[in-house]
């Protein structure tokens, strides 16, 4: 068995003609793209695009296909050059009755199985051709509608303040499935202002596996979290195994930034235009204006539903590193990102492996010092909120690194 790097959450900014599929998304993160950035650069085996079901994005995929420049691989996903599995998702916007919209990830096996899912979901959403279809229909049903067509549905980022299961839908995951789904449900998504300590305080989680994924609209953005899953090859089967926690298969870590570093991990009032970093949580309302009309953080709604004073991990969750991707690094610009990479081969190869001493014949001692305590995690930081990433600190400042 080997240890592979995955990250199943990459959106598709355009389509190969350049018809817009993320409107938020990078026009330069095509499906042949995200492929070639996981093969030079990121180091990550298999990737999940998570626009598959959009009409433009298949006809992508089949011309890609009938090129000979991709394969369809046993065990589901399509191959790129012997080393990288793309495995197709979509992700889908569901309404619940009487409360909000939240996100979900469907995987797909085949290119078949994405066009079947792609005609099912055409008959119940308005926006087919863009990316997170907003779905007429609750969340139950479109697992059902999933799960009938032989795919893989998960709750995505699920405690994000804005369309997502917990973060402004359900307290409890029972208020939403039924208990048939529950016992088919394999995973959840965390989300970039969570982590396994955080969600491992709602007791109702313990028998599904977490994934920390990148949610990337960018390509720099591919791989700033990720999972290592112990699998015997890359294929979609394999993957599922491990989420399953099957014949020996199994997520053995979690990487992820530190949930200080996510855009909504602590309560913000716009109204105030402040971030509560040193409340008590959970912050509900404004403390200045007492305005219930807060950007809920994520620490914020988890202490406000969690059963547990403190987390209790079943003895299969695998740890969570916390690990800052270069980009976040203070003094790490694209430049130094390129000699890195060029020199270790990938940015995966520069965050795991590569000694401080190498580091910094590339970019200098003190540089080469904060990359290894971004691998570490032990880089401080400044929480963020209501939109805005938290930042890494250098003595209080952002530094000038020299050489």
């Amino acid at each position: 068995m080997t240890e592979f790097y995955v990250d199943l959450h990459v959106h598709i900014g355009c389509d190969s003609l350049g018809r817009p599929i993320k409107v938020s998304g990078s026009r330069k993160l095509t499906f042949e793209n995200i492929a070639k950035e996981c093969f030079y650069r990121k180091g990550v085996d298999i990737v999940g695009i998570v626009d598959a079901a959009a009409p433009g994005v298949i006809r992508d995929i089949e011309n890609l296909l009938d090129s000979g420049e991709m394969i369809e691989i046993p065990g589901g996903g399509i191959g790129y050059k012997d080393r990288i599995v793309i495995l197709l998702a979509s992700e889908v916007e569901t309404s619940e009755e009487h409360r909000g919209h939240s996100h979900h990830l469907i995987l797909l096996r085949t290119l078949d199985t994405a066009k079947s899912f792609s005609r099912s979901l055409r008959r119940c959403v308005s926006n087919i051709f863009f990316s997170t279809p907003v779905c007429a229909m609750p969340s139950r049903d479109l697992y059902m509608m999933a799960l009938d067509a032989g795919a893989i549905p998960f709750p995505a980022h699920a405690f994000s303040p804005h369309k997502s299961i917990y973060g402004n839908c359900v307290r409890r995951l029972n208020d939403a499935f039924p208990h048939e789904i529950l016992d088919s449900l394999l995973a959840l998504e965390l989300g970039l202002s969570a982590d396994t300590d955080l969600a491992d305080t709602i007791s109702e989680l313990k028998q599904y596996t977490f994934l920390s994924n990148s949610d990337a609209h960018s390509l720099p953005k591919i791989g700033r979290e990720y999972n290592v899953m112990l699998l015997e090859k890359a294929s979609f089967d394999e993957t599922i195994k491990s989420l399953a926690r099957r014949d020996g298969r199994r997520v053995v870590a979690n990487y992820g930034l530190d949930p200080k570093l996510g855009k909504y991990h602590r309560t913000y009032c716009p109204a105030c235009n402040r971030t509560f970093r040193n409340q008590a949580p959970p912050v509900l309302r404004c403390p200045e204006c007492n305005s219930t009309s807060v950007v809920r953080g994520v620490f914020d709604r988890i202490a406000d539903i969690q059963d547990y004073p403190v987390p209790e991990h079943p003895v299969h969750r695998p740890p969570y590193r916390y690990q800052i991707p270069l980009e976040f690094v203070p003094g790490i610009g694209p430049k130094s990102i390129d000699k890195l990479i060029s020199r270790f081969g990938s940015e995966m190869a520069v965050l795991h492996t590569a000694l401080e001493e190498e580091l910094a014949e590339v970019v200098g001692r003190k540089a080469a010092h904060l990359i290894i305590e971004a691998r570490e995690g032990t880089l401080p930081l400044v929480a963020g909120g209501g939109g805005h990433y938290g930042k890494a600190l250098i003595n209080n400042g952002f530094p000038n690194l020299d050489a």
